[in-house]
């Protein structure tokens, strides 16, 4: 659901529309892109409706921070499925992924790769020679070794196989706490405490 769709009438069109666009009768996933203030409740109420209608089989946010997510929770029938934000070694959260998980809410990263600039990261050049495996598979091992479901964007065949070739490794615990120290709370994309809307 984007910005400009946001609440209840508006949410429901924009999800016919999408069906139109789509040719499909139902939605596997639905998500609201960003939660924006004094909008997102109404939103939520009409994808819960979908929801119970059988037209959308999983509903959930992007870029819920916790503070946004315990604010929708209060008054939601269902709770989010979903929550995917920006994560990446610089990004970690660790609250938001601790209280995800408690409530059971999947976690999904966008920007797993720092939009590229985890490639100029000495520390991972180091951690890929160490494995044997390239800095995008270290990066999504410590991904996947966290609970975080990842799908990185790739055009490139080569790559999309590389990306999934995770599983005849594991990362040390001590380098993950070290991966886990690197966050600076450093943001590639918009904070969505100061986002300026478009609706």
């Amino acid at each position: 659901v984007w910005n400009s769709d946001h609440g209840y009438d508006k949410t429901i069109k924009a999800f016919e529309r999408s069906l139109v666009n789509l040719q499909t009768d139902y939605l596997d996933l639905y998500l609201v892109h960003w939660p924006v203030v004094g909008k997102y409740k109404g939103t939520w109420r009409a994808m819960e409706d979908l929801y119970k209608q059988g037209r959308v089989r999983a509903i959930g946010v992007c870029n819920f921070l916790k503070h946004q997510l315990e604010d929708l929770m209060e008054n939601a029938e269902v709770i989010p499925m979903v929550n995917q934000m920006e994560f990446h070694p610089f990004l970690v959260q660790q609250e938001l992924i601790d209280f995800c998980q408690l409530h059971d809410i999947q976690y999904v990263a966008w920007s797993p790769l720092m939009q590229g600039k985890v490639f100029e990261l000495p520390e991972f050049q180091k951690l890929a020679k160490k494995y044997g495996k390239s800095i995008a598979q270290v990066v999504l091992r410590y991904d996947l070794q966290k609970g975080v479901a990842t799908i990185p964007k790739s055009s490139k065949e080569e790559r999309i196989i590389a990306n999934a070739d995770l599983f005849d490794f594991e990362i040390s615990e001590s380098d993950m706490n070290f991966i886990d120290a690197l966050d600076r709370n450093y943001r590639t994309g918009p904070n969505p405490d100061n986002f300026e809307w478009s609706v």
